[in-house]
């Protein structure tokens, strides 16, 4: 559950009824909230009648399972953790550790020897204690099967050894000194429940669920809802409302209808337009905080396994470090951010965001390139590319023409295109858009199969992980880009030696300017262009609940922290008002098919569009 990526890792949701339409202009709104329907199956779907301690909060998120172990999505991956506490929890103040199932901890041997001490009284939500035998079995784990590392394996990659000399201690040494605490955002499991699990890797988790955390899963039906159910006796005490129901949607547009007329009381991942719509609407409070994203396009450096076997059909132009280099030149990340973000934001420095500030690439940092055509010009006529008659370079008889994935169902990607479309043929660069669905997108990029789309990942407060990920270790086995994660293919020796440097530095201080160096690093080989760091754009029914709490504390975001804290205090305005202001329960949704033609600044996407879920960590 560390920082999952928003590669596009996406999936289509089902479709139970269809409809046709045109769109209109990327600003206006084009469905109205879908109808509920009931499933048909065992499992509990929403209530018809909403009551006042359930928070129903919309969503499109894809759920590959809610397995701890193995799921990588954003929606499974935040509701694990609700369920799962931590060995060590992220603070709501600013990331950094503090207490979760450990009640303290301490290093030794310089940072080899991490001994974890549990609190008192822990117990799994069927009663049975929490003792260092779950914690040993989570993580032992994780180590001995390759499969149950594939969402947090990399970060108990060090770990040598696992004692348990009491119930109350856990002691994790390691192969080399660490700086990153290695009890954070690994859910714990309980081992009385996990052990009697045959194919551990391919458990879907997502009934009769033990747990430790503020929220259980309560029920579920694939694409239609998510059900969780306070966990009265959570360690830091019972959340004050019952349950948690996340309904799916057909689009965004449905999502802030459905919070209008009192079918949700919450939405989040709101486009500017819809932000500034629902301000000053009685009944609802907008709120704007300090997201843990970045969001950048995504360039094919020229792909390649881990043992070195090309793959994919990226534009071998782009193999030039001095190209991707010249596309960043003639990219205006700041009028990106204003025109299409609606000032909602701060520019991107690299893949971490400013809402960490000690870890991030400063902005006046020397080797941020500003928005310079003539100096893109430049790089291009020295690197061999010669302007033709229609103004688009060549070399060696071979147009610089590139592919641009653009996901359909995003009007923010559709208006990135506008933008950047124009600005690449102005410094010579051909750019077609091949607009699709977030299916498509997934299947050719985890393929190699483009040259840019936008990507865009979710952090934790320790960029450990997210550089990790930079490295050649985690570059895939396989032609077909499987058997690894890795952020945009991208891999440099050289880095990897100050990964393992920041890894092992136990000065705070000289640990922070290794990890500057690498972005440095990567920065300039432009493996990606980091456009922005987004704000969290959130509303909820201020007429039925209020208490929500922000990670970070000041000036943080409600739902998608690296947390539990946005919904554990949340509370009923009063049982009254709650019931007066609610509307009817959308229930289970029905997902739909929207064709329709798009046109913007001349570019026209042709959308077959299958709603489906770009919240991915």
């Amino acid at each position: 559950m560390r920082t999952r990526h928003s590669k596009h890792l996406v999936r289509a949701l089902s479709v139970a009824a269809a409809a046709a339409m045109v769109l209109a202009p990327a600003t206006a709104s084009y469905a109205a909230a879908p109808t509920g329907v009931h499933a048909a199956d065992s499992s509990t779907p929403p209530s018809d009648k909403s009551d006042a301690k359930t928070l129903r909060i919309a969503t499109s998120g894809f759920v590959d399972s809610f397995n701890p172990f193995t799921s990588i999505y954003l929606l499974p991956t935040n509701t694990l953790r609700y369920t799962y506490e931590f060995l060590v929890q992220n603070s709501q103040e600013d990331g950094s550790p503090t207490k979760g199932l450990a009640d303290k901890w301490e290093t030794s041997e310089g940072g080899k020897v991490w001994t974890f001490t549990l609190q008192d009284g822990l117990k799994w939500s069927d009663g049975e204690p929490i003792t260092s035998d779950d914690v040993a079995f989570t993580y032992q784990s994780m180590i001995d099967d390759p499969a149950l590392g594939v969402a947090n394996g990399g970060l108990l990659a060090n770990v040598d050894t696992i004692e348990t000399p009491d119930e109350k201690t856990v002691v994790l040494n390691m192969k080399a000194p660490q700086a990153p605490n290695p009890g954070v955002e690994i859910p714990i499991v309980p081992k009385h429940v996990w052990e009697k699990i045959d194919s551990p890797a391919e458990h879907p988790n997502d009934k009769d669920v033990v747990g430790s955390g503020p929220f259980l899963l309560e029920s579920y039906k694939a694409n239609q809802f998510i059900t969780l159910k306070a966990n009265k006796d959570f360690w830091r005490g019972a959340p004050k409302i019952d349950r948690i129901q996340y309904i799916y949607y057909t689009n965004s547009d449905a999502q802030v209808q459905a919070l209008r007329s009192g079918d949700v009381d919450m939405v989040t991942g709101l486009t500017a337009t819809q932000f500034d719509a629902l301000k000053d609407v009685e009944g609802i409070e907008t709120h704007s905080g300090q997201g843990r994203r970045y969001s950048a396009i995504s360039i094919n450096v020229g792909l390649k396994t881990r043992d070195g076997q090309a793959y994919g059909n990226g534009n071998p132009a782009l193999q030039d470090a001095a190209v991707r280099q010249a596309i960043r030149l003639g990219t205006d990340t700041d009028t990106l951010l204003d025109k299409v973000l609606g000032g909602y934001g701060v520019p991107a420095t690299s893949f971490v965001p400013a809402s960490y500030p000690k870890w991030t690439l400063p902005a006046d940092d020397e080797v941020i390139m500003d928005f310079d055509p003539e100096a893109a010009k430049k790089k291009l006529d020295e690197a061999g590319w010669v302007a033709g008659a229609d103004g688009i370079r060549a070399k060696d008889g071979k147009p610089l023409s590139l592919r641009l994935f653009v996901d359909s169902t995003s009007i923010t990607e559709q208006s990135q295109a506008e933008y950047f479309v124009p600005w690449m043929k102005e410094i010579g660069i051909d750019v077609k858009v091949e607009a699709t669905d977030t299916d498509t997108i997934t299947a050719e990029t985890t393929k190699g199969n483009y040259d840019m789309y936008f990507s865009g990942w979710s952090q934790g407060a320790d960029p450990d992980y997210q550089l990790g990920i930079n490295t050649c270790m985690n570059l895939p086995t396989g032609t077909d880009g499987s058997g690894g994660t890795s952020q945009d293919g991208w891999c440099d020796p050289e880095f990897d030696k100050l990964y393992e440097e920041q890894h092992t530095e136990l000065d705070q201080d000289k640990r922070e300017s290794i990890v500057r160096e690498m972005l440095r690093m990567n920065y300039e080989a432009t493996p990606q262009i980091a456009t922005w760091y987004a704000n969290g754009l959130e509303a909820y029914r201020s007429d039925r609940f209020e208490g929500f709490s922000l990670q970070p504390k000041n000036e943080g975001i409600i739902a998608n922290q690296s947390g539990y804290w946005g919904y554990l205090t949340v509370a009923p305005v009063s049982d009254e008002a709650a019931a007066a202001a609610d509307g009817p329960n959308v229930g289970l949704i029905v997902t739909g098919v929207v064709i329709g033609v798009l046109v913007i600044g001349g570019i026209v996407f042709v959308m077959m569009r299958r709603r489906n879920s770009a919240d991915v960590e």
